[in-house]
């Protein structure tokens, strides 16, 4: 027998709410407006000149598109050497931060033993401590042991940073979803013969692929724009991130003058960013918006 699908009633329109949703909308609409001029300014000067966008017609192109500004931001000011870095930093630290962090949160979801509650507290509590607080102590015993002068070491220090900071917020963002995960399927792979470990790896990490998306990709905005520890550790314009290298670059145009060239690096550092949100941005919102539901 052919089913018969039946159509879905639209609802009526509540006129009355919607209306108490206008001023939230106009402040959204006037925010998104802003922001988009705004990129569009900075894009647009990009590709000016200097002299143009100090008379006020970056936007006007009277000389044509100057695509030389981005060669020159990315030979010549360096910001080769700050995006690199940045993308080492920030990559290899999320892939450390999924390997501990998604086992973690699922053990604290999963299993019930002595100590589990203190361990979800300790991670949220950890959250608030402003970084501040430990910068200080970390910079005399890192000053101590005399790594601050090889560049390997900072790397590899700047990067551990990055993970112990990132550690509980992570964790804490993760064991949410793998708590929502039906617990059907541990069940049948125990039937199977399957170990826990197996388990994890093989069906409850895929399972909560839009929590590990969408929690990568802010652990990656944070470290791209991390400014306050790199400014400390990273001492060298070998070790320097984007954010670091950036305000430098800005402290020197008072010297070159060369405010294109500035934009143009502006605009290299804000793509990473920029293409996630274009193509991740639905992962995001689902990953924000709720967990997975067996």
């Amino acid at each position: 027998m052919a089913k018969v699908k039946r159509k879905k009633k639209m609802e009526p329109i509540n006129w009355h709410k919607e209306a108490k949703l206008i001023p939230g909308y106009l402040i959204l609409i006037l925010w998104v407006i802003f922001t988009v001029v705004l990129l569009g300014w900075v894009i647009g000067a990009s590709f000016s000149t200097t002299k143009e966008i100090y008379q006020g017609n970056a936007l006007k192109f009277l000389s044509g598109f100057h695509f030389e500004n981005y060669v020159k931001a990315w030979s010549g000011g360096n910001v080769s050497t700050f995006f690199l870095n940045s993308l080492e930093y920030s990559l290899i630290s999320c892939v450390l931060l999924l390997l501990i962090c998604a086992p973690a949160a699922y053990v604290l979801s999963r299993f019930t033993f002595l100590g589990n509650k203190i361990i979800q507290t300790s991670f949220v509590s950890s959250m608030g401590v402003p970084v501040i607080m430990i910068v200080l102590p970390l910079f005399s015993l890192i000053s101590a042991l005399g790594v601050l002068n090889n560049i390997f070491a900072n790397k590899v220090l700047l990067i551990f940073l990055y993970v112990g900071i990132n550690i509980p917020y992570t964790t804490i963002f993760l064991l949410t979803f793998f708590a929502n995960i039906s617990r059907t399927y541990e069940e049948a792979a125990a039937i199977d013969g399957c170990p826990p470990m197996k388990t994890f790896w093989k069906i409850m990490f895929p399972m909560a692929q839009s929590g590990l998306v969408t929690v990568t990709i802010f652990n990656f905005i944070n470290i791209w724009n991390e400014y306050f520890l790199s400014l400390i550790f990273a001492n060298s314009d070998k070790l320097k991130p984007v954010a670091v290298g950036l305000y430098g670059m800005i402290n020197s145009m008072k010297y070159t003058g060369d405010w294109a060239g500035m934009f143009a690096a502006v605009v290299i550092v804000f793509l990473p960013t920029f293409i996630l949100y274009i193509f991740l941005s639905e992962k995001i919102i689902g990953g924000v918006t709720g967990g997975i539901k067996g």
